[in-house]
């Protein structure tokens, strides 16, 4: 880790504290007719499980050793990541084409159209939000946009 002092040290702390009170924020923006009580567009699909059929939309289809590698998780917790994914027809094992002993996971029709759902509605909070900022900020934000993506899969 590079060693970070005045302006540097202080621009990080104030990048993680934004991106992780956004993170927070995009969480929990009511994505779903629930009354207003909040929440993602399946209830019943953890984070960590989103997170998993975001990864197979990137990325496409791929083994639970690669997801797991991917999510930074232990492979056994991918498996049971997988097997709950499966149960709710969100994605489908498939036989590895080289090798028989190896299952490839990909993502169902059904995760696709929650995800886009899920994307559209967050994207358009974010949109909204981004709406207050000025025109210079918004130039700022526009062009920080690929720098964020990047540091967000180094």
């Amino acid at each position: 880790m590079p060693d970070l002092t005045g302006d540097d040290a202080a621009a990080v702390n104030s990048l993680r504290s934004a991106v992780m009170r956004l993170s927070r924020r995009l969480k929990h923006q009511p994505l779903v007719s629930d009354g207003g009580r909040g929440g993602r567009v399946d209830e019943s699909l953890s984070p960590t499980e989103m997170s998993v059929l975001g990864t197979l939309a990137r990325c496409g289809s791929a083994t639970p050793g690669e997801l797991a590698r991917k999510e930074h998780v232990q492979p056994p917790s991918m498996t049971r990541i997988v097997a709950l994914l499966e149960a709710k027809s969100l994605v489908r094992l498939e036989p590895h084409p080289e090798d028989r002993r190896q299952k490839v996971v990909t993502q169902t029709e059904r995760a696709e159209a929650m995800l886009e759902e899920s994307r559209r509605k967050r994207n358009a909070w974010l949109a909204d939000l981004a709406g207050q900022l000025d025109e210079d900020e918004w130039a700022t934000l526009r062009a920080a946009a690929p720098v964020l993506e990047k540091l967000a899969h180094l």
